[in-house]
């Protein structure tokens, strides 16, 4: 069927009777071997046919069809690149350098930042106060009740409260608590 050049290639003509013959049903194999990445089987195609001209005895062989030994030579061609791919660490796409904020931005810290301003300025006098003496102070909840002059117990409720209005008020923030136990906690919260 066909000769061997003298470096040991198949020749032009077999190799595009091959692809002719065989090309479009070892593709569609291949398709499947990559879970439709048409690339990848295309890529698959072209070292399988590259094989084929590399291995001029292949043509020889005793078989009536060169199909069985192509999609052998293609289904291990794309197991090693799988393993090959598996092996090494995953590449990093446009799309996720494009949505990983840059660290020298303070952008979303400031907004951030001006969020939570906004958020505890929306709070009660009272819930205000004591957020400020624990969190912006540093003060205990016994030295924030003798600064205020509340009992230690009203400054652990008013800070609870304080707490659940802030996390409800902010963008972005989900809690899985029901809806129920949240408005009824609001009423209470304000008699505080």
């Amino acid at each position: 069927m066909t000769t061997a050049t003298a470096t040991g290639t198949a020749d032009e003509r077999a190799l595009t009777e091959l692809q002719r013959d065989h090309g479009p049903a070892l593709l569609h194999f291949l398709l499947g071997l990559t879970y439709g990445d048409r690339q990848r089987a295309e890529d698959l195609l072209q070292e399988t046919l590259v094989r084929a001209w590399q291995h001029p005895e292949a043509f020889d062989g005793p078989f009536e069809s060169m199909r069985p030994w192509l999609f052998t030579v293609g289904r291990r061609l794309a197991i090693d690149a799988r393993r090959s791919r598996l092996a090494r660490p995953p590449e990093v796409s446009d799309v996720i350098l494009a949505a990983t904020p840059d660290p020298e931005d303070h952008t979303e810290n400031t907004v951030a930042a001006l969020d939570i301003r906004t958020a505890v300025k929306a709070l009660s006098r009272e819930h205000r106060a004591v957020l400020v003496q624990i969190y912006f102070r540093g003060l205990s909840v016994r030295e924030t009740a003798q600064v205020l002059g509340i009992p230690p117990g009203t400054v652990k409720s008013r800070s609870y409260y304080a707490l659940r209005a802030l996390g409800r008020s902010l963008p972005g923030y989900s809690r899985s608590s029901s809806s129920k136990s949240a408005s009824s906690d609001d009423a209470s919260a304000t008699s505080r």
